[in-house]
């Protein structure tokens, strides 16, 4: 994936700080006794230093850091998928007790089990399933796993995961159980869609993706296209709370990476609440 200055997202570079990892274009670099600082950590201490814009990623996350979190959740999935499979001793996944007891279930059947608006999200129907959802998070999730830092992205993929399951339990009227973690993966690609625009990209090739993605969503039978929807809505609101909302709610002269950082969080906060409200809401309502 290209990478643009921190600075000027207009501009492509290959080159980085080596103090702090972000991308940056040689008129923001000075050379320095090690390789080369960005104007930011040369003038002023990391946590007081001047930004442009919003930081997306921690100052100390190099572009090329091994994306762990990405194989970590695809990790856990593989693992939980493999539990099910032997617990169904088949393909038949609602066999498995971890598949009925996690299962996402809307109408009166959900009964106050507010985990499975999370642990749903971590299982899935058939090998086809995981292979597809897995091979999508790989792609998508490594490089915004380097561009928000471990900690930004794993909260934009719990909001996502969250916003889609509370969209099935608020829009999905016949009682059915749901489960996959392609909420949050869409969520990932809401996501995507919100860095392209930031970066004054051409959004036409994610749009296709996610448009395509929908359709198939629309088309296809046993998907759930709220738990699509709600990952894809809360995804982009989530990175939109990192990469726009510091703009709006800080003057210039106060976006410093603290600030920065604060900002979003607090963004993400918010999501995150919504997401469990809507969830929890309207399961205490059919429960």
């Amino acid at each position: 994936m290209t990478q643009y200055c921190y600075r000027h997202p207009d501009r492509p570079t290959a080159l980085s700080c080596t103090r702090c990892g972000r991308s940056a274009c040689p008129e923001c670099l000075r050379p320095a006794s090690v390789g080369q600082h960005c104007v930011d950590c040369v003038n002023q201490a990391q946590q007081s230093a001047r930004a442009t814009g919003p930081v997306p990623a921690a100052p100390t996350a190099a572009a090329d850091a091994v994306p762990y979190a990405t194989y970590g959740l695809i990790g856990v999935n593989v693992v939980v998928f493999l539990i099910c499979l032997a617990q169904a001793g088949g393909t038949h996944m609602v066999n498995s007790s971890v598949m009925r007891n996690g299962a996402l279930i809307t109408g009166a059947g959900f009964d106050d089990q507010y985990w499975r608006l999370l642990t749903s999200g971590f299982l899935h129907w058939s090998v086809m399933h995981l292979v597809i959802n897995m091979l999508s998070l790989y792609i998508v999730g490594r490089d915004l796993e380097r561009i928000f830092g471990t900690a930004r992205y794993l909260a934009i993929y719990l909001i996502s995961l969250l916003g889609g399951s509370g969209l099935v339990m608020a829009l999905e009227g016949d009682p059915t159980l749901t489960a996959g973690a392609s909420g949050a993966i869409y969520g990932l690609m809401g996501a995507l869609l919100v860095v392209v625009l930031r970066l004054k990209l051409s959004p036409t090739t994610v749009l296709i993706v996610i448009g395509f993605n929908l359709a198939l969503s629309i088309g296809l039978p046993n998907i759930s296209l709220f738990g699509h929807l709600g990952g894809l809505v809360f995804g982009a609101a989530s990175a939109a709370a990192v990469l726009w909302l510091p703009t709006v709610a800080l003057p210039p002269e106060r976006r410093t990476y603290r600030e920065v950082s604060r900002v979003s969080w607090i963004g993400l906060g918010v999501l995150l609440v919504v997401a469990l409200a809507l969830g929890t809401g309207f399961a205490a309502a059919t429960g």
